[in-house]
């Protein structure tokens, strides 16, 4: 009977938590299973991907066809990378030693990529946030420009006005002396 690598859904609603299983191929998604090789939570960011290396290997080299979701985290995780340099080993190309230097080197460099990928997007986010502040500082400039010369145009209207009305002298009470 053919075999299938699928995800199997778990947790509440709107916050999926996915279980990578070998189930038949005309078995229910969340039904029977033969075995679980891992877990997959695309909740957080990035994605949570948790994989048995050993047996997706074993079961993809039984003939077990993932779909396509499980296809694109096994591509991720190298699996099929990884089986792709098997088969070299079983071809007498290289030995398993210099298989799995190959693994780890290009395990390696993806690893460095991926920093530097987020290196990047840390990098333009600052630039983003540092442009948002300037263009905010040049704002707050021209709305203090304007104000002050409103206040300034306020003091000069006022000012003639003072010096055209005389002052007036406040009338002086005068006591009744006593007698």
């Amino acid at each position: 009977m053919a075999t299938r690598i699928r995800l199997q859904r778990h947790g509440r609603k709107n916050y999926a938590f996915y279980a990578i299983v070998i189930a038949h191929a005309d078995a229910p998604r969340d039904g029977r299973f033969v075995e679980k090789i891992g877990t997959y939570n695309p909740n957080t960011n990035p994605a949570t991907i948790d994989l048995n290396f050993e047996r997706a290997i074993y079961w993809l080299q039984c003939g077990a066809q993932p779909t396509d979701t499980v296809h694109s985290i096994l591509a991720k995780e190298g699996i099929y990378m990884y089986r792709h340099l098997l088969g070299g080993v079983k071809k007498g190309a290289f030995d398993e030693a210099a298989c799995q230097a190959k693994f780890e080197a290009w395990k390696a460099d993806k690893e460095k990529k991926a920093a530097a990928a987020e290196d990047k997007k840390a990098a333009d986010k600052k630039a983003a946030y540092e442009a948002r502040l300037a263009a905010e500082k040049k704002a707050n400039e021209a709305v203090a420009k304007k104000i002050a010369e409103k206040k300034a145009a306020a003091l000069a209207a006022a000012a003639p006005a003072a010096e055209e009305a005389p002052a007036e002298e406040a009338p002086v009470e005068e006591t009744p002396a006593e007698a």
